[in-house]
């Protein structure tokens, strides 16, 4: 049976080794549309080389120079942020890659939800702002998530050892980053260049500055908490500089389940499309015999306070998790663009989860509003920090 693929997001690392993945794995996976919001150049590239149906572009601004550029192809180019929700629901696609950074793509997901596709997530947002939301969403309408990012791909596939009520903690580890052997002095005074000096990992420039926060894995806390329905105190981190366990299950016979690989995003890509079987890709090998070590340790949330913050964001639920993805979001921009230090993106998204009034139980409409104030109060408070 041949899957019917959307890509959201297919011009970004994770899109692009989609593509790569689905080129190996042959005629059965089949792309019918792809998207992208400001790369017009590299979206029509893949527009002639794939021919998917559809393709979008979500800034507007782009559209006439993408249709020009792709004026001989028979895809159907549509414009502005709601044609994501449009390709996600596509009667004739079963799978939908996500992997829009931000809330863009949130509604897309939901929608994707809706209309009962296997959605294969890349990006943390869709869990994080309403992982609620989604999950309730997709159960009610037959579903199914697979996660894409690389540690709750690894807990999904050590989960299928056993049941769900078999589970005694969940393990999600984590590089550490940049900063994992840095002080305090160290981090207080890094600068961009530091914190984009990733040690394993060749990202984007904002999930570069997550990992060197920890926000990556206090995000990753919230999204395991929704996507296997465990409770917080039952989620660990820890910090293993190899990157090669890419997260571990514990079970109450005390069996701990990991799965380790390589470091490369087509294997977990590849998994979400092929599930539940496997297939030969890509993906190198790994070799144990040259491993030498695997090293594990406890992460200092002294060091490391966005961490900290997330398990009690994890905890809370409701409208925190919005406003804690949300303000981290534009703090990371001002980072980037040399307004504030490395330290107050979470003075910042501290500041934000006192000032926000908790609210149970959101809909999309208000997780968005909520999303829209903690930007606006970040945008405010900015230069007060």
């Amino acid at each position: 049976m041949t899957k019917k693929i959307t890509i959201l997001g297919s011009t970004g690392s994770i899109g692009k080794n989609a593509l790569r993945v689905i080129d190996s794995l042959g005629s059965n996976y089949d792309l019918v549309a792809i998207s992208a919001h400001t790369n017009v150049k590299l979206l029509a590239e893949q527009i002639h080389k794939y021919k998917p149906a559809y393709a979008a572009i979500t800034d507007p601004s782009c559209y006439k120079q993408l249709k020009e550029l792709v004026s001989g192809e028979d895809t159907k180019i549509l414009c502005g942020p709601n044609s994501l929700v449009e390709l996600a629901s596509l009667s004739e696609v079963d799978t939908v890659i996500t992997a829009v950074v931000g809330a863009a793509g949130l509604a897309a997901v939901l929608e994707g939800a809706k209309t009962g596709k296997l959605l294969a997530i890349a990006n943390k947002e869709p869990l994080v702002i309403a992982g609620e939301l989604l999950v309730k969403t997709a159960r009610s309408n037959g579903a199914r998530i697979v996660p894409i990012d690389s540690e709750h791909s690894a807990i999904f596939q050590a989960m299928q050892a056993g049941n769900a009520d078999e589970v005694q903690k969940i393990i999600l580890t984590s590089s550490g980053g940049p900063f994992r052997n840095a002080t305090a002095a160290e981090i207080q005074n890094a600068t961009l260049e530091d914190a984009l000096n990733h040690p394993t990992w060749d990202m984007g420039p904002k999930i570069t500055i997550d990992s060197a926060s920890m926000m990556n894995k206090a995000l990753e806390v919230i999204e395991a908490r929704w996507l296997f329905d465990v409770p917080v105190d039952r989620i660990n981190v820890l910090i293993h500089p190899e990157s090669i366990v890419h997260s571990m299950v514990e079970f109450i016979d005390g069996s701990v389940v990991a799965q380790l690989g390589t470091p490369d995003m087509c294997l977990p890509i590849q998994y979400s499309l092929t599930y539940p079987e496997r297939k030969k890709g890509i993906t190198s090998h790994l070799d144990l015999t040259k491993l030498g070590s695997l090293n594990f340790a406890t992460p200092d949330l002294e060091l490391f306070p966005a961490l900290r913050i997330g398990f009690e964001v994890a905890q809370k639920g409701g409208s925190s998790p919005v406003v804690f993805n949300a303000a981290n979001e534009v703090a990371v921009e001002h980072f980037l663009s040399g307004k504030i230090r490395f330290v107050q993106i979470v003075e910042l998204i501290s500041a934000a989860l006192e000032d926000h009034k908790e609210v149970n139980s959101l809909s999309l409409d208000e997780l968005l509003e909520r999303d829209k104030w903690a930007r606006e109060f970040v945008n405010s408070n900015v230069d007060s920090i």
